[in-house]
């Protein structure tokens, strides 16, 4: 009976290496994860205040034309 207490060592060792190992590359995978989740959520704000700036923009060029017509109709 002895002779099975190194074995089992043995094998509750490569076990361990082993799922700590998966547990490594979960972290190292979360990581990438969640940067890959900031740059997209950078980019939607990027893109959200493009928008807003076209908006901004065409109701500044509308409000022109308005001003403009009105001056040609006095």
């Amino acid at each position: 009976m002895t002779s099975s207490r190194p074995f089992a060592a043995a094998i509750l060792f490569s076990l361990s290496v082993a799922l700590a190992g998966c547990g490594a590359e979960t972290v190292g995978t979360a990581a990438v994860v969640g940067q890959g989740k900031v740059q997209e959520a950078e980019r939607a704000e990027q893109l959200k205040q493009d928008v807003l700036d076209r908006i901004d923009a065409a109701q500044a060029e509308q409000a022109r034309k308005l001003q403009e017509a009105a001056e040609a109709t006095r």
